[in-house]
């Protein structure tokens, strides 16, 4: 057994990727290389180029970014399992960040990683075709980002912490919102993310009602551990019929990541390993560090819990895991 008892296995969502993602772990873990190869099977196109050498510079539209970060952290995920022989290491929640919450669904039994793929691939395409606008993070808390948005027909994207939240909505309403923003509240940021549209608001609504005919197309398993909910904040029910719901409102309602990390704490977690992604100023996969990881020290520091956080998110940083946890 570990020496943590209650363990949540985290996933990052976009804004993880880099070109050379996985490079690391194909060449150590045979797992890794057959994750890359199913993942090029379900798609259609060759995943280990697009993610090791991207010559077509698509690595950064959503329709590439998500089925490359789902094979990414599944891999990441193998390459620690083939290393815990004895499967000491047994989560007891997984979370997800937006599109991470399909790696959870994986991790947690519910999803096979090639209907999973198929989903994601399906989901990147409509957040693609039927994007528009964009989206602003802010050091606002909810209520205040919430009052600022209507005012400018936008919608809250997401909750990241107390005092993290990302508005989105149409380029030209956010531009109103970012000056009044500026002239009225000096003392707050706001930075503008590269995404192809004001995601998880009401400008998702018709690319989740094509997205619900694929949720209902996939079956979907008993999950063997809780998965926590992006839509609820809290666990996601065990009825498939359910699980479906939530993801299918998962476009078009904000991340509350904050409320899964609160629900987390109160089921008294004492350890959190992030798998896939990296972000980082470094080329190779063995500079990049886990994307999640200040988001989250940041929660449980404003909540003064404490639990250990590692990141599994290269080739270096799972060896590294392997010898502290196992």
């Amino acid at each position: 057994m570990s020496q943590f008892e209650r363990i949540i296995f985290v996933f990052p969502g976009q804004g993880s990727q880099y070109c050379g993602m996985g490079s690391d772990l194909v060449e150590e873990f045979e797992c890794a290389k057959e994750c890359f190869d199913q993942a090029s099977e379900v798609v259609g196109y060759d995943m280990l180029e697009l993610c090791f050498r991207d010559p077509q510079v698509r690595l950064d539209l959503t329709r590439f970014t998500q089925p490359a970060l789902l094979t990414h952290q599944i891999a990441c995920l193998e390459a620690f399992r083939s290393l815990d022989s004895e499967s000491k290491v047994q989560p007891s929640l997984t979370a997800g960040h937006s599109l991470g919450e399909y790696a959870a669904l994986v991790t947690a039994g519910a999803l096979s990683f090639e209907d999973a793929l198929t989903l994601v691939a399906r989901r990147a395409e409509l957040m693609s075709e039927f994007g528009e606008g964009s989206m602003l993070a802010t050091t606002l808390d909810l209520t205040t980002a919430r009052t600022l948005a209507e005012k400018y027909y936008c919608g809250i994207g997401g909750c990241n912490l107390p005092e993290q939240t990302v508005i989105a909505g149409q380029d030209a309403d956010l531009d109103r919102l970012t000056e009044d923003l500026t002239t009225n509240q000096r003392r707050k940021r706001a930075v503008r993310l590269k995404t192809e549209g004001a995601f998880h608001t009401y400008l998702m609504v018709n690319a989740a009602r094509r997205f619900r005919e694929v949720l209902e197309d996939i079956s979907f398993g008993p999950l063997e551990v809780g998965v926590l909910s992006n839509y609820t904040g809290q666990m996601h029910e065990p009825d498939p019929d359910a699980i479906r719901s939530r993801l299918f409102f998962q476009l078009f309602n904000p991340v509350r990541w904050m409320a899964c990390m609160d629900e987390a704490m109160d089921a008294g977690i004492d350890a959190i390993i992030e798998f896939g992604g990296g972000i980082g100023e470094g080329t190779s996969p063995a500079e990049k560090r886990p994307n999640l990881e200040g988001m989250v020290k940041k929660a449980l520091k404003g909540r003064s819990y404490e639990a250990e956080y590692f990141g599994a998110v290269n080739a270096v940083g799972i060896h590294l895991l392997a010898e502290q946890i196992l």
